[in-house]
């Protein structure tokens, strides 16, 4: 690796990073519930767009645009669709070319608007070969259908592209040819018999990547934010550059020069970068978001997501930026292209014709200087110092953001971050920091096109995939069963209820809520609030191996374990897995009660709490007469019933012994009997007097001896 790319990385790597999420919940997870939405026939259900009573979604799909009702935030039901597919000659047509028939040639909705009060627009890629279409938003069917959209959405399914649509009128950036090497930004359907415009030239953008669009309705103004090859910059690679362009929603063109061309169009470079840091120079999404009713236009924030050209591993950032500022980045002075030098060097002087709209009747020498100066010298930076969230772990893709007022009555900012590995981060910006609260597993696998839209009323983001839809409640305070844990989450959404004894939204209800954002002192907010956490029982036996279960409450905590019978629980008796789990084996001096405390900023909660009993021995049924009642009339005294209770343990060594000396006497009773059963040499006493008398009694015979002894 080079020199200069080490370097790079270690400036990289020193910014200081988000902490982990404090909660984590896996797809399907009860405690924090998702409501999805597919149809085995529908794939790539990636271009969303939501009306504006929240009621339905609009859902640009491949081959098909589908209408959802989500008027209930738990419940996502189909109400018409749309076929939309090139023919089978089209296909092969596209398949000739060279692309592949079921990945590329298909019909890949990729602009989905309003085009009036009634009426709904789409383009769709079409067999790489773009087609529009007009949808009836009332009866969900297509009213017309026009043969080519060449320049409104481009030839892939797989180059980005922007669209928004004003007064009717349709702006787009995207690429213009088969190739996808012509990039335009343009103006179609435009009213009042004005031409439609686009750029005078491609060189004006160089290998852009358009990300997103929004507009001005104060300044007639419309903004879209790409990335592109940066030409002002010598540089051995290609330097990517982070850009928002202007053009004027009324621009006509000039009249000899620059006809039917953006007169206003200008691009500026977006800075998101950390004092004495390597900049996050990629733009990934940016999410507008509007002022606070009755605040100028001018306050209009963007919130960019950023990734580095230079980190070798997932990083990202979010830097915010205030139109205010990109109004005044572009009032300023710009580069200018060199003829002879080929370079863009800083345009000497004024000149207020520069960015500016009504240039229709300007003179051909302003129009000309306009063609080769569209490049702004200054740049764009954040409202604050340097990016509000930089993740080292985390490659960050869509971004949503919403203004949440809290129980003190202060605004807060929460941002929705979609991961490549397919988790929602929901990410809270604090006076200290950023924090994320929530970490939601909105994916099964991880996708390259994916689109988030946010419905801030209905307090859902609703999350287009290859998979299908999927609606995500921006909170779930039930998750948070006390009033400690409701404090600490610092979710402006949620608050204590001291009435009811819940963590429940700010709006369920108009009794006060508790919070402490800023510093989660739950000591002195949830006082006399706390809950004992309730014994649960349990009967084991001896010499069996005990396990007690203990969850965290977040990521964050700490689990201890307690016990009276010891000041501390010894290690070679008691084992604590990474889990929080307790397990020992059980004995006479383990039988009691333990506690499991969780402690996170300071603040510790018993969270579970077990007595551990010896299982008792199964009882003997009383006895019963021959008729098989209860015998009540026994003659035996009372006797405890414990006595009564036998011991197994007792039998098995006594039928054990009884077994032994059975063996025993069997045994001896068998050498007995073999003893007797040996065959004895019985000898003549006489013999046994005299030895000279034993060796003659062979020859002696019965008759021989006399009939009497001596």
């Amino acid at each position: 690796m080079a020199p200069s790319v080490v370097l790079l990385l270690c400036l990289l790597s020193s910014v200081r990073s988000l902490p982990p999420p404090r909660t984590s919940f896996l797809l399907n997870s009860a405690d924090r519930p998702l409501v999805h939405f597919s149809l085995p026939d529908v794939h790539n259900t990636t271009t969303l767009l939501l009306s504006d009573d929240g009621s339905t979604l609009y859902v640009g799909a491949r081959d098909a645009v589908l209408s959802l009702d989500v008027r209930r935030s738990d419940a996502i039901s189909l109400k018409g669709k749309v076929e939309w597919s090139p023919s089978d000659a089209e296909i092969n047509e596209c398949r000739i070319k060279g692309k592949n028939p079921t990945g590329e040639c298909p019909n890949f909705v990729r602009v989905l608007q309003p085009i009036n009060s009634t009426h709904l627009y789409t383009c769709g890629s079409y067999a790489f070969s773009p087609h529009d279409a007009y949808i009836d938003a009332e009866s969900f069917s297509m009213v017309q259908n026009d043969l080519s959209a060449k320049g409104r959405c481009p030839f892939s399914p797989f180059q980005r592209n922007t669209a928004i649509t004003i007064d009717s009128e349709l702006f787009t950036a995207t690429t213009t040819d088969f190739r996808g090497s012509e990039p335009q930004i343009s103006r179609h359907f435009s009213k009042h018999g004005r031409p439609d415009v686009n750029q005078d030239s491609v060189s004006v953008l160089e290998e852009p990547t358009f990300v997103s669009s929004a507009s001005d309705p104060a300044g007639q103004k419309l903004y879209f934010f790409f990335n592109e090859v940066g030409k002002e910059f010598s540089f051995v690679d290609k330097l990517k550059i982070a850009r928002v362009a202007q053009v004027c929603k009324d621009d006509v063109g000039g009249q000899r020069t620059l006809q039917k061309k953006w007169t206003s169009f200008a691009k500026a470079p977006l800075v998101c970068q950390s004092p004495k840091q390597l900049p996050f120079s990629v733009l990934q999404d940016v999410f507008t978001l509007q002022p606070p009713e009755g605040s100028n236009t001018s306050e209009t924030l963007f919130y960019g997501v950023f990734t580095s050209q230079w980190s070798s591993g997932p990083e990202s950032a979010v830097c915010i930026f205030k139109l205010q500022d990109i109004q005044t980045v572009f009032d300023g002075s710009y580069r200018t292209f060199n003829m002879q030098t080929h370079q863009l060097s800083p345009l000497l002087g004024k000149h207020p014709y520069l960015g500016r709209c009504g240039l229709a009747n300007a003179t051909d020498s302003d129009l000309e200087e306009v063609k080769k100066s569209f490049l702004t010298s200054g740049v764009v930076k954040p409202v604050t110092d340097g990016p509000v969230v930089v993740s080292s772990g985390q490659q960050y893709s869509r971004v949503a953001a919403m203004r949440t007022k809290a129980a003190n009555g202060k605004q807060y900012t929460t941002l929705f971050l979609l991961t490549e590995s397919g988790f929602l981060h929901k990410v809270v910006l604090f006076d200290q920091g950023a924090r994320v609260i929530e970490e939601i597993q909105v994916l099964t696998q991880p996708q390259l096109v994916k689109s988030i839209v946010l419905s801030s009323t209905k307090g859902v983001l609703y999350v287009g995939t290859s998979e299908g839809v999927t609606a995500v409640p921006v909170a779930k305070c039930s998750v948070y069963r006390t009033c400690g844990q409701c404090v600490l989450a610092r979710d402006p959404l949620c608050g204590w209820s001291p009435t009811k004894g819940i963590c429940t939204s700010l709006d369920s209800s108009p009794d006060t809520k508790v919070q402490d954002l800023e510093n989660s002192n739950v000591e002195e907010v949830c006082h006399q609030q706390t809950r004992t956490s309730r014994d649960t029982e349990i009967s084991v036996n001896l010499n069996e191996v005990a396990t007690l279960q203990c969850l965290k409450p977040s990521n964050l905590a700490t689990l201890t374990w307690t016990s009276p019978q010891f000041s501390n629980l010894p290690e070679k008796h008691f084992v604590q897995s990474t889990d929080g789990s307790l397990s020992f084996l059980v004995s006479a001096s383990t039988f009691g009660t333990y506690s499991c405390e969780a402690e996170e900023g300071g603040y510790k909660e018993v969270v579970a709490s077990y007595t551990v009993r010896q299982m008792a021995p199964p009882r003997s049924n009383p006895s019963r007469d021959l008729n098989g009642h209860h015998d009540t009339h026994s003659w035996k005294e009372p006797v405890d019933i414990t006595h009564k209770e036998k011991s197994y343990y007792s039998e098995l060594v006594v039928v054990s012994l009884l077994l032994v000396i059975c063996i025993c006497i069997l045994a001896f009773v068998g050498l007995h009997m073999w003893r007797q059963r040996k065959p004895v040499h019985k000898v003549n006493p006489l013999v046994r007097k005299s030895p000279s008398l034993r060796l003659k009694t062979d020859s002696f015979t019965a008759a021989s001896l006399p009939s009497e002894l001596p």
